[in-house]
């Protein structure tokens, strides 16, 4: 009798799935450089299209936010689902981003990068049932993802503030750099939705799971270690 070999597609799926974990470099230098942040720092009128461009690029470019997301669907199947948790992510990071810019209200960013690493180690560890075998309950995670998501946006906006934006127009900019963050998470999340959902028609996914999720935690991990080794090493 032959064995059956794994179809192609299975083989495809795991490996994009695995490119984030191979882009960890792009996670920890995970902000806005170069001629963008320049652009951001002489910015003193109304440039929708531009910030909104500016922040789809900076969801879709950002690995650790991509990583979280993906622990977030990684086990959903269904839509409804799916929108109920991203939406709670998005409500959380939507509004320490545009108050921690308006408000001008900035922390260590190696603090905040920390927490989210912890973000992915959380998802990570929830997903392979860490939380009941360990201590016989699970974290709701619709509290655990909005409070997570406060964390993402709280370390964008401090980024943001970084740059020293000019303060003309600046309202109307964030607002649209945030609708750019949220087309880019949904452009991203619509990606990532489709490998896995493909993935699971495959006899791999079953044998995999748990290695992908185990090294989804073990890159929240090394994120949150670089960013404290970082904030002792800087004086935070």
């Amino acid at each position: 009798m032959r064995t059956r070999r794994p179809r192609r597609g299975g083989r495809l799926t795991t490996a994009a799935l695995l490119l984030p974990l191979l882009a960890m470099p792009a996670a920890l230098a995970h902000g806005i450089g170069g001629k963008d942040a320049a652009f951001v720092a002489a910015a003193n009128g109304p440039e929708l299209f531009a910030f909104a461009y500016l922040g789809a690029k900076h969801m879709v470019t950002g690995v650790d936010h991509l990583l979280f997301l993906a622990g977030i669907i990684f086990f959903l199947y269904r839509l409804k689902h799916v929108a109920l948790y991203v939406t709670l992510f998005s409500l959380g990071h939507s509004a320490t981003l545009l108050a921690g810019v308006l408000l001008n209200l900035s922390v260590n960013a190696y603090f905040v990068d920390a927490l989210i690493g912890l973000s992915i180690v959380y998802k990570a560890f929830d997903n392979l049932d860490g939380f009941h075998t360990l201590f016989g309950l699970r974290p709701d995670p619709r509290i655990a993802i909005p409070l997570f998501g406060l964390a993402h946006g709280f370390g964008l906006a401090t980024k943001l503030l970084a740059l020293a934006p000019p303060p003309e127009a600046l309202a109307v900019n964030l607002v649209a750099f945030n609708v750019g963050v949220e087309i880019g998470q949904l452009l991203a999340l619509s990606l990532l939705f489709a490998l896995i959902a493909a993935w699971r028609r495959t006899t791999s996914f079953a044998r995999l799971a748990i290695p992908i999720n185990a090294a989804l935690l073990a890159a929240g991990i090394l994120i949150t270690e670089l960013q404290v080794h970082g904030m002792i090493a800087n004086g935070g």
